[in-house]
C-alpha cells in the first residue's frame, strides 16, 4: 500500500508541480470555456486526456516508444498554444458541436503530454515487475490532480460570470490571452533548442 501512495503522489505532483506548469495551462485552456452545467464533459475530457498521457508512458515503459525531450517539449508548448487560440476565436459560441474532433484532439495532445515524461517514468519503472500497476497508480494520481485542477476552473468561472457578473466572452478571451502571454517565453525558449 505504500508503493500506492508514492507512485500515487508521484502523479498527482506530476500535475500539480508550478515549476512544470504546463500541465495545469494546457487543462486551463481545455475546460476554461465550460461551467458547472457541463461538469460531466469537463471530466470526461480531463479523462481523455489522462487516457492519451498513459498511453504514451505505458509505450515508453514497455520499450515501444523512445523520443527526444528537446521535440516534445517544443510539441507540448504548441499544444497548449493551439488550445488557447482555439479558444479565441470560438469564445462567442455556446459550445464546441464538433465534440469527437474535441476529444480525438484531446487524446492526442495527452499523448505529447505523456512522452515529455516518458523518459523520466521510464527510469522509475525499469527493473520493475509490475510496470501496469505502477502505471495505474500514477495514472491515478495524475487524474486525481487534474480533477483538482478542472474544479479550481470550473469555481473560478462561477465566481467570476455568476457572481462577479464578467461576461462569458470576456472571461474566455482574457483568460485564454494570459494563458498564451505565460507560454510565450516557453515556447520560445522550447524552439530556440532545437535549433
Amino acid at each position: 500500500m505504500s508503493d500506492f501512495w508514492l507512485y500515487f503522489k508521484l502523479g498527482l505532483e506530476h500535475v500539480l508541480d508550478w515549476q512544470a506548469y504546463d500541465h495545469i495551462l494546457f487543462l486551463i485552456s481545455l475546460v476554461i470555456s465550460y461551467s458547472f452545467s457541463s461538469w460531466k464533459k469537463v471530466l470526461y475530457l480531463a479523462s481523455t486526456f489522462t487516457l492519451g498521457h498513459t498511453i504514451s508512458l505505458m509505450l515508453s515503459a514497455y520499450g515501444i516508444v523512445n523520443v527526444d525531450t528537446k521535440y516534445v517539449e517544443a510539441l507540448i508548448a504548441i499544444s497548449i498554444l493551439i488550445t488557447a487560440l482555439f479558444n479565441l476565436f470560438t469564445a462567442k459560441k455556446k459550445e464546441n458541436k464538433n465534440a469527437l474532433l474535441l476529444y480525438i484532439t484531446t487524446v492526442f495532445f495527452g499523448i505529447i503530454h505523456g512522452l515529455g515524461f516518458s523518459t523520466y517514468f521510464k527510469m522509475i519503472a525499469s527493473g520493475m515487475e509490475n510496470k501496469f500497476l505502477l502505471l495505474l497508480e500514477f495514472t491515478l494520481g495524475i487524474e486525481a490532480a487534474q480533477i483538482i485542477v478542472v474544479l479550481s476552473v470550473l469555481v473560478f468561472t462561477f465566481i467570476f460570470l455568476k457572481v462577479l457578473k464578467v461576461n462569458r466572452r470576456d472571461w474566455i478571451l482574457v483568460i485564454s490571452a494570459i494563458v498564451i502571454g505565460i507560454l510565450l517565453p516557453i515556447l520560445q525558449e522550447t524552439l530556440m533548442q532545437l535549433w
